[in-house]
């Protein structure tokens, strides 16, 4: 079945109520733990926006959008953490895979797939947050060479936030 999955910048005529409802659906565990995670929640417009904001990609199976992960370039930076205001900082967001195909190594892949083209953009390290609560989450990024770099509050969320980052190789510029 993966064999069959194309992986492509997001295109303007993708479906956002498609991506939407695969964020809904992907981040429906967390939010059956109480975490109010942005892509719980969110409607159409702040998905465009947010993949509108940074470099988006889709996986698509057979026709239908089944994963999304958004590449940010954050030295506009955020009060709130000032690890993302670093300009060789570049951050991923909106990533989900629909939940029939988590653990089949698609995340995996769409990981590595940004850090080659955060690198190739001048990052130095990919960073991301996610929910202090979500062991499970931490535990993943951690396999893939995430370490931790600080703990933050985000006003639109209703728990800690685990900022974590990796180191990236350095390759040629874009």
């Amino acid at each position: 079945m993966m064999e069959r999955l194309i992986i492509r910048n997001f295109q303007e005529s993708d479906s956002i109520p498609a991506i939407t409802r695969l964020l809904h659906e992907a981040y429906a565990p967390l939010a059956a733990m109480g975490l109010r995670y942005t892509a719980t929640h969110q409607d159409d417009e702040v998905t465009r926006r947010r993949l509108g904001s940074g470099w988006a990609w889709v996986a698509e199976l057979d026709g239908e959008i089944v994963a999304t992960v958004t590449l940010y370039q954050n030295s506009s930076g955020s009060e709130e953490c000032a690890w993302y205001r670093d300009p060789r900082v570049f951050s991923l967001g909106q990533f989900a895979v629909r939940p029939d195909l988590q653990c089949l190594g698609l995340g995996g892949r769409l990981i590595a797939m940004l850090e080659t083209e955060a690198s190739a953009r001048g990052a130095r390290e990919l960073a991301l947050d996610t929910a202090d609560g979500a062991d499970h989450l931490i535990r993943w990024y951690e396999k893939r060479g995430f370490r931790f770099i600080e703990h933050v509050g985000w006003g639109n969320t209703n728990y800690r936030s685990v900022v974590m980052s990796k180191t990236l190789r350095v390759t040629a510029r874009l």
